[in-house]
């Protein structure tokens, strides 16, 4: 049985007393760099969390994250939707090809991307703390 509510919201925005928000990944995530959830969001967002990131990943085929990612201090869940994703580690590259494929790992773990076919992802990070940010080209 689904839930049931006297009130429709909007996907897009966050409810009347802000502690709901409904939306769409494709539109919100392009926002934060594919982020939907995580401590980069203002803290009276629903989406603000210090604990957990989500993301949702769209990947033109040959995306490439610009430079590994050291000194690692979350632990991470990467979820493949579709397409075809390479995991690389220092010791080891871990290819995504079925949809529900997914790899963790953990703190301490340096680690790089990319993106075989154009691919969708969802990635949840733990704990949401700043300074991995790969800055955008101007």
């Amino acid at each position: 049985m689904g839930a049931t509510s006297d009130e429709e919201f909007t996907v897009g925005g966050p409810a009347p007393a802000e502690t709901i928000y409904a939306g769409q990944a494709d539109l919100d995530a392009p926002a934060e760099q594919g982020w939907l959830l995580g401590h980069f969001r203002p803290t009276d967002d629903p989406r603000h969390s210090a604990d957990v990131e989500i993301k949702w990943g769209r990947h033109p085929k040959g995306d490439r994250r610009a430079r590994w990612v050291r000194g690692e201090e979350r632990t991470a869940l990467l979820i493949l939707i579709s397409g075809r994703f390479h995991m690389e580690f220092p010791d080891r590259t871990v290819v995504l090809t079925e949809p529900g494929d997914y790899v963790v790992w953990g703190r301490g773990v340096d680690h790089s991307w990319l993106a075989e076919e154009e691919t969708v992802i969802l990635t949840v990070r733990w704990p949401s703390i700043a300074g991995y940010r790969v800055p955008l080209p101007e």
